[in-house]
């Protein structure tokens, strides 16, 4: 009996008064002394106890509000193939396209396959007769790989779109089409060195019209797709009437120049580029007939600006599904750190955020929809507060990781720097404020 003691798992009481018995008799006139439900106690701890097993883990799903279960069946299947297409092509490279700062070009005649499937060269138009199926592509590709995604847009929405919106019919000939079919990719440039905010009055690149050829001269800064694109729409002043205007400059004219920028943390697949424009000359055939202001432009930048929003939503939702996996498998202290209190705590922010940023962006398409287009204080309200959301969800995603979470093996670390590059396009956080500001108050803050 007193080795069987020894290995009981007996409670405290009942041990401190055992242990005070220096012999077995003293011991059997103990155990004498227990009542019943201490000697039943006695029995159970000697007897061998089961393994706990832990419950099966649930997959991870970060939709529990299920904000994407009304979707139409076109919208289903366009989400279900741009995500099948991100998991299959781009998220196994999507780590070298960080490290290495470029990006593969071998993807572009699968991404305009897939702009095939889920558009149409013959069904693209601008803005999207279905924003909320459109959207749902910037969603997928920023959930697995955002650089990929600014790739898309720029090209699709930003390039493609000032086509679309300005562009004469012998242009859409002659740039849309092969655009549509990715055997011609653009890039879009109107932020320049000097001026990024303060652009719409402060654009310093020049056009002069010299009998029917237009002179361009000036310098662009972070054109998407820069480096490798055929065509780049080029936004400058008119210096005779002072009016901003659009061109189309190929990247072989003379005197057009560009050089990649470097040093980025973020979005480093996305080959920005810095352009210099030294007396290219352009055939007024160039010209987009469309835009005859500064205002033309800000109407498409509402309609980007929205799909900013989206994109926000969907890097979230990827770092929390990559957190939670991770935690999932993580082991500390012989347990699952997603066992642990503060972990799900941690967690369970990220899916509060990421449920309200779904619901947010899927209202902002419905009425987008309804609209036919989206009102720039709308769209800039979304950017502000998406962005703002998203930044959260990253750093809780990186730090319940640790060390790790600064890794680009684990996925998180990569989003969380390009989130960096989603809040900071397509306009500031402050001037976007600001817009909205001027919206509900009647009165311009701006300076």
């Amino acid at each position: 009996m007193p080795n069987d003691l020894a290995t009981a798992d007996i409670d405290r009481d009942v041990l401190a008064r055992l242990s005070e018995k220096a012999d077995v008799d003293q011991l059997l006139g103990a155990l004498s002394d227990l009542d019943e439900d201490e000697l039943d106690r006695l029995a159970d701890g000697a007897r061998p106890q089961k393994p706990q097993r832990p419950s099966p883990t649930p997959p991870v799903n970060a939709d529990v509000y299920e904000v994407f279960e009304g979707l139409t069946d076109a919208q289903e299947a366009t989400r279900e193939t741009v995500r099948s297409f991100m998991q299959a092509e781009v998220e196994p490279v999507a780590n070298d396209m960080w490290e290495d700062g470029t990006f593969p070009k071998d993807l572009i005649p699968k991404a305009g396959a897939l702009f095939d499937e889920v558009v149409g060269r013959d069904a693209y138009t601008f803005p999207s007769d279905d924003p909320i199926r459109t959207n749902l592509i910037s969603f997928e590709m920023s959930r697995v790989e955002p650089s990929f995604c600014t790739f898309w847009g720029v090209h699709t929405l930003l390039s493609m779109g000032s086509v679309a919106l300005f562009g004469s019919e012998a242009q859409k000939e002659r740039f849309l089409e092969p655009m549509a079919a990715f055997d011609m990719i653009g890039s879009w440039a109107l932020t320049e060195p000097d001026h990024g905010s303060d652009v719409s009055q402060g654009l310093a690149t020049t056009a002069r019209r010299e009998g029917d050829t237009w002179v361009l001269d000036g310098a662009k800064k972070w054109a998407g797709n820069a480096t490798f694109a055929d065509v780049t729409v080029v936004w400058a002043r008119d210096e005779a009437d002072g009016c901003i205007k659009g061109f189309l400059v190929e990247q072989e004219r003379p005197g057009y120049h560009v050089e990649q920028i470097g040093g980025k943390i973020a979005k480093r697949g996305v080959e920005n580029g810095l352009i210099e424009l030294d007396g290219v000359e352009l055939p007024e055939a160039n010209r987009l007939p469309g835009v005859s202001h500064f205002g033309d432009v800000s109407a498409q930048l509402a309609t980007c600006r929205a799909s900013v929003a989206w994109e926000a939503a969907g890097l979230a939702t990827g770092a929390y599904e990559k957190a939670l996996a991770y935690c999932n498998e993580r082991t500390q202290f012989g347990k699952p750190t997603s066992s642990f209190q503060m972990v799900q705590d941690k967690l369970v922010t990220m899916l509060g955020k990421v449920t309200a940023l779904q619901t947010f962006v899927m209202q902002l398409g419905r009425l987008e929809a309804g609209a036919g287009a989206i009102g720039n204080e709308r769209s800039s309200l979304a950017k502000v507060w998406a962005c703002d959301t998203m930044r959260e969800v990253v750093s809780i995603a990186r730090g319940i990781m640790g060390g790790n979470g600064i890794l680009l093996d684990h996925d998180v670390a990569r989003l969380f720097a390009d989130a960096e590059g989603v809040y900071s396009y397509e306009g500031s956080r402050e001037m976007n404020a600001l817009i909205v500001g001027r919206a509900i108050t009647g009165q311009s803050a701006f300076v």
